[in-house]
C-alpha cells in the first residue's frame, strides 16, 4: 500500500478567530485543535472548506 503525501497545513501564523474562523487560514477552532490527530481525507476536505470559507470572508 502505498500512502499520499502529507498534506500541508493551511496555518500562515495569522490567527485571530473572527466567529470560530480563523481569519488567516479559515479553518475553525476545532478543525485547528484537531488537525495533526486527522486523516488525510479529512485534512483534504478542511483545507478545500478553509480556502471556501476565506473568500467568503474577504468578500465582507
Amino acid at each position: 500500500m502505498k500512502l499520499g503525501k502529507e498534506v500541508k497545513s493551511p496555518c500562515v501564523s495569522l490567527c485571530k478567530l473572527k466567529h470560530e474562523v480563523c481569519t488567516g487560514c479559515g479553518r475553525t477552532r476545532d478543525e485547528i485543535k484537531d488537525w495533526k490527530s486527522m486523516k488525510r481525507k479529512a485534512q483534504l476536505d478542511t483545507v478545500h472548506l478553509a480556502a471556501k470559507r476565506l473568500k467568503a470572508l474577504k468578500k465582507k
